[in-house]
């Protein structure tokens, strides 16, 4: 494993996640993801409401996390506009008078919160504000680093960067491999207890932030690198660029989800074909990882039947001559298998 970088936020476990009242799993998506990736470290959910999505964990209060020996209370849903309902108040007054730290990734910060800011103090717990970035971020260097490291990269925002950067991840573990996950956002870290997010980093910082995160290692490891954004989107272009330069990874994985052929709710922008797209990122990569190379596609075809995912995954392979997967269909066995064997592999 890596030096732990020392700017890199930690999150302990167990968790009792708060569903609040979001009424499905898109609402919910933070503590989702965290179900989906890290179940061990979730002790159970608080609903308020028996419309509340259901995400299978055993139902608990904040007194009965407590005696479980919880000890983070999650926000896992996002409310409208960032901020965190008034309903929800004495919910997190309780968490915190029952010793719980609190962590959430909301627009809205805990710690400008006075009351929730004052009980913290009082009851001796941490409010983390997930959104929050680490102090004293450097500036990139773009000097060269030992270790080992794979970006994913996107043809779009939201279309599987996060699951795929976690398949590989897994991939690379069972395959015997020294792997660490490297979250830039806030449900990965919820995951992986660590990182920091990094769309909430001054733009000048950006690649230092990157080389922060995954800092120089053993020759034996590897940082599976969580992307965010695209080169491609009109909004956040910004800091795909800035995780590409800093992450000075030895390959990338482009992940798309099928079907998607603009770019969401920006109408007028299309996504890039996939050739198009793995091109863009390679050039923008090798300014500081010259021998930068593609090891493969991640294709979200949640959108499709098995049959259809499976024609569309052998089709695009044949096209593009790489490994194609969709990080919950199939996992990522292959592309790490190109990975442990370096460019030629495949």
């Amino acid at each position: 494993m890596n030096g732990e970088a020392t700017a890199s936020m930690k999150i302990s476990p167990p968790y009792l996640l708060f569903l609040g009242d979001a009424p499905d799993r898109l609402i919910a998506k933070t503590a989702s993801g965290v179900v989906d990736w890290a179940p061990e470290r979730c002790a159970g959910q608080l609903r308020l409401t028996g419309r509340t999505v259901d995400l299978g964990l055993p139902e608990m209060s904040v007194a009965q996390a407590r005696d479980a020996g919880v000890k983070t209370f999650v926000v896992g849903t996002a409310a409208p506009g960032g901020q965190f309902s008034e309903a929800w108040r004495s919910v997190l007054r309780e968490a915190l008078e029952a010793g719980l730290d609190i962590a959430a990734g909301l627009h809205a910060r805990l710690n400008a919160d006075p009351e929730l800011a004052d009980l913290a103090r009082r009851h001796g717990c941490t409010l983390t504000d997930l959104r929050d970035p680490p102090p004293d971020l450097p500036i990139g260097t773009g000097l060269p680093r030992p270790g080992h490291r794979v970006l994913t990269v996107g043809t779009d925002c939201a279309v599987g960067k996060k699951y795929s950067a976690l398949a590989i991840w897994q991939a690379l573990r069972e395959q015997g491999a020294d792997a660490e996950f490297c979250a830039t956002g806030q449900t990965g870290i919820l995951i992986s207890g660590r990182g920091f997010a990094i769309d909430s980093v001054v733009s000048d910082f950006l690649s230092g932030a990157a080389e922060t995160l995954a800092p120089a290692a053993a020759d034996d490891h590897w940082d599976v690198i969580e992307g965010q954004g695209s080169l491609y989107h009109p909004a956040f272009a910004g800091v795909s660029l800035g995780l590409l330069h800093g992450a000075q990874p030895e390959a990338i994985v482009l992940c798309h989800e099928a079907g998607r052929e603009e770019i969401a709710f920006f109408k007028g922008y299309r996504t890039p074909a996939l050739d198009a797209a793995i091109a863009r990122n390679l050039e923008a990569a090798r300014l500081t990882s010259p021998d930068c190379y593609c090891a493969g596609i991640s294709l979200n075809t949640a959108g499709l039947d098995d049959a259809a995912a499976q024609a569309l995954i052998g089709e695009t392979e044949a096209r593009l001559g790489l490994p194609v997967m969709d990080p919950v269909r199939t996992g990522a066995a292959r592309i790490a298998e190109r990975l442990l064997q370096g460019r030629a592999g495949t």
